[in-house]
């Protein structure tokens, strides 16, 4: 694939606008990400690879997190973020998905899948 650009100029005034407006659920996971948290990962809000702005994104795992809501479920959907995903692993990201009930309800046991993910790939990060 060539060069993908990353957070383009002309996406600011979006990824603003969807950080300001965030859902619940994506404040609440960001509360657990935000300032190395996590095996001392730098996770990035509303960060855009291509056409595609990702909810959380960490450049050194080339991780993208994405949170899907009720919207998400439709079949025209699902073939979107399909595509979408094929887009972003193409460029060499790696993508978990998790529901807004998910967050909600077993925000532990996403926190460790996220914890898992990072170890995989960095034997020898921070706790």
């Amino acid at each position: 694939m060539g060069i993908i650009l990353r957070n383009k100029p002309n996406t600011i005034a979006k990824r603003r606008v969807l950080r300001k407006n965030s859902p619940t659920p994506e404040q609440r996971l960001w509360y657990f990400l935000r300032n190395r948290n996590i095996c001392n990962t730098k996770f990035r809000r509303q960060y855009a690879v291509g056409p595609y702005i990702l909810d959380f994104y960490a450049s050194e795992m080339q991780l993208g997190i994405e949170i899907d809501g009720d919207s998400h479920f439709t079949e025209r959907a699902q073939e979107y973020d399909s595509n979408r995903t094929e887009y972003l692993n193409d460029c060499g990201l790696h993508i978990i998905r998790f529901t807004n009930k998910e967050i909600m309800e077993k925000i532990d046991s996403v926190l460790e899948s996220i914890r898992i993910f990072i170890i995989s790939q960095n034997p020898s990060p921070l706790a």
